[in-house]
């Protein structure tokens, strides 16, 4: 294997997870890397499987001992993405895929430039709100200012898109999933140095079409959804 490591961000309620968990149902070799949060479970979730939830203290505690590949505070929770995730990877022959925010993936490309990253977007603001919504219903949290902050951040993460390889906009849930496994899949190919098979070829045209390069036209209606046009966001990543 080549040890890539793959970096997914995303607004929250855009659908990344429901992403992630259909790549690693049928992507072998892929090691998932499981985060540090402060922060209560949500809903269904359950430590060691969305997240491993810790104290603040001991998340401090690995921080100040440098346990962390990368870490950050969102809303007042501190998440982190421990150290050893790396070596398990080339343990188990694996690539690594690291599900973080748009400020983990800055300091991993940082420590890593060779990754590749992929953000995830709505169709639109109006479709987030609905998703957030209805989420927020089902986690029986229905605060109106939680769901306005979201947006609000969410509209700040969106400015840091330009900053990706790739740019998958989740509308059709299939579809999303089949793209983020052609990449997936794709750069395995790339890398490998090898000629690619029928298949792979595939794969690498579907991948194309989602680097960020190739996806500007299709994003500028969402972009304005969020009142973001293209030279506000340029001049965000100065």
């Amino acid at each position: 294997m080549s040890g890539i490591v793959y970096i997914i961000s995303a607004p929250s309620g855009s659908g990344k997870t429901t992403l992630v968990n259909e790549l690693r149902q049928y992507v072998r070799n892929l090691e998932f890397s499981i985060s540090y949060t402060t922060r209560a479970p949500r809903g269904s979730e359950q430590d060691g499987r969305e997240y491993r939830f810790i104290s603040r203290e001991e998340f401090l505690k690995l921080k100040e001992a440098d346990g962390f590949l990368e870490s950050a505070e969102v809303f007042g929770h501190h998440y982190g993405t421990p150290k050893g995730v790396l070596e398990r990877a080339h343990v188990h022959d694996s690539d690594l895929l690291l599900d973080i925010d748009v400020q983990g993936a800055r300091k991993v490309k940082t420590k890593i430039p060779d990754a590749v990253s992929i953000f995830v977007l709505p169709p639109s603001r109006s479709e987030l709100e609905s998703r957030l919504r209805k989420r927020s219903q089902s986690e029986n949290m229905n605060s109106e200012a939680v769901i306005r902050r979201r947006l609000d951040t969410a509209r700040k993460e969106i400015e840091n898109y330009t900053n990706y390889d790739y740019i998958l906009i989740n509308d059709r849930l299939q579809q999303s999933a089949d793209e983020l496994q052609a990449i997936v899949l794709a750069e395995r190919s790339r890398r490998s140095g090898e000629p690619p098979s029928v298949e792979e070829k595939r794969h690498l045209e579907l991948a194309r079409k989602c680097l960020k390069c190739n996806m500007e036209e299709r994003i500028r209606s969402i972009l304005a959804s969020f009142d973001v046009s293209l030279p506000a966001v340029m001049e965000a990543q100065r």
